[in-house]
C-alpha cells in the first residue's frame, strides 16, 4: 500500500507565510526520508491560514528542496485557469524535475464567490470542466505536424493528471476519461463509497492508465499516546469549527479540552467531516488503516496530518511510516 501526504501548508496564529513554507519544504525532505510515495500541496485562495495559493511555485520550491519523492497539486483547481497556462507551468515543472510530478486537478474553485471575481474567472466556467480536462491533456501529447497551439514546455511529457473530487460527479468523469481519482474524504466523507464503486464500475482505459487506481484522503494524528495525539488533533478540529463560524485567522494551537471551544452543534457537524481520521499511537494507527482498507480496498492512501507543532507533525509521520512497515 501506497501512502502519501497532502499538506495544507497552514500558516499558524502568530506566524508567517514565509515560515509555513520552509515548514512545509522540512517536512517533504522527511516525507522523502520517511519513505513517502507522494507530497502534494493545493490551490486555496484569500485564505490567511494556507500559504499555497501559488501552487506551482511552491511545487518547485518543494521539489528543488528534494530529490526523489513526487512532488505535485492536490489539486489544482482547473476553473480558476486556462489549460495552456497549467500546461505551460506543469510541463516547466516536468522538464526541471523529470518525472517527479503529479498534476491533480479539481472543479471546485478553491475559494469564495468574491475572490472568484478577483480571479477575474467566470463562475460557470466550472461548467467546462470536462472539456477544459481533455484540452489540457492534450497539450501533453506529442506535438502534431502543423499544430498551430502547443505548451512550451509541456508537448510530448505525458504529464500524469489525476482527477479530484469530492461527489460522484468526479468520480464519472475520471472513469470515463481513464485517469486516476483521487477523494477528498478528509474533509467530504459522504459519498466515498458511492463514488468508489461509480468510478471502478465505469472504468475505462486510456494511454495513462489500464485499470482502476484510486487514492482517498484521511486525517491522521500519531503521538507516543493516544492522550498526546487526541491533543494535537484539537487544532485541526478548531479549524474545522471555524469554517461554521468564518473565522479567517491562522492555524490555532491545540487545547486541552475541546468540548470548550465547539458547541454541541458544531462539535456534530465538524466530527462528521472528520469522520475519516485516525488519531493516536502506532498501535492505534495500524488497527485503523487496517479497518479503512478492508472497507475501502483503494490503492492508496493520501494523508493530511495537520498539527500545530513542526516537530510533533514530523514525529506524527514518522510514527505512522513505522506502522505501516
Amino acid at each position: 500500500m501506497k501512502i502519501s501526504i497532502l499538506d495544507l501548508v497552514h500558516v499558524n496564529k502568530d506566524s508567517t507565510p514565509q515560515e509555513a513554507l520552509h515548514c512545509s519544504l522540512k517536512l517533504a525532505q522527511k516525507a522523502e526520508e520517511f519513505g513517502y510515495h507522494r507530497f502534494w500541496v493545493a490551490e486555496h485562495h484569500n485564505m490567511p491560514s494556507i500559504a499555497s495559493a501559488a501552487t506551482s511555485v511552491v511545487i518547485a520550491y518543494l521539489a528543488g528542496g528534494t530529490k526523489t519523492i513526487r512532488v505535485g497539486a492536490g489539486g489544482i483547481m482547473l476553473p480558476n485557469h486556462s489549460p495552456l497556462v497549467i500546461a505551460e507551468q506543469f510541463g516547466t515543472l516536468e522538464t526541471l524535475y523529470p518525472g517527479r510530478i503529479d498534476l491533480g486537478l479539481g472543479r471546485a474553485p478553491g475559494t469564495d464567490q468574491r475572490t472568484l471575481r478577483a480571479l477575474r474567472r467566470d463562475p460557470m466556467s466550472s461548467q467546462s470542466f470536462p472539456q477544459d480536462v481533455q484540452e489540457l491533456a492534450a497539450y501533453f501529447d506529442e506535438v502534431k505536424e502543423g499544430q498551430m497551439i502547443q505548451a512550451v514546455p509541456g508537448g510530448g511529457l505525458h504529464l500524469p493528471l489525476w482527477i479530484l473530487g469530492s461527489s460522484t460527479f468526479g468520480a464519472h468523469l475520471a472513469a470515463s476519461l481513464g485517469l486516476p481519482y483521487a477523494f477528498a474524504s478528509h474533509f467530504a466523507p459522504d459519498a466515498l463509497m458511492d463514488a468508489l464503486d461509480i468510478y471502478r464500475r465505469e472504468f475505462r482505459p486510456s494511454k495513462q492508465l489500464q485499470r482502476p487506481y484510486v487514492m482517498m484522503g484521511i486525517n491522521v494524528i500519531a503521538a507516543d499516546t493516544d492522550k498526546e495525539a487526541r491533543y494535537h488533533f484539537t487544532s485541526l478540529q478548531q479549524a474545522f469549527t471555524n469554517l461554521h463560524r468564518g473565522y479567517r485567522g491562522g492555524f490555532l494551537p491545540p487545547i486541552e479540552d475541546i468540548d470548550s471551544y465547539w458547541s454541541p452543534q458544531e462539535k456534530i457537524l465538524a466530527s462528521h467531516m472528520l469522520s475519516y481520521s485516525i488519531v493516536g499511537t502506532r498501535e492505534t494507527l495500524k488497527r485503523g488503516l487496517i479497518s479503512i482498507m478492508e472497507k475501502t480496498k483503494v490503492d492508496e492512501l493520501m494523508v493530511v496530518g495537520s498539527i500545530y507543532d513542526l516537530d510533533a507533525r514530523i514525529k506524527s509521520f514518522q510514527l505512522l511510516a513505522e506502522a505501516i512497515n
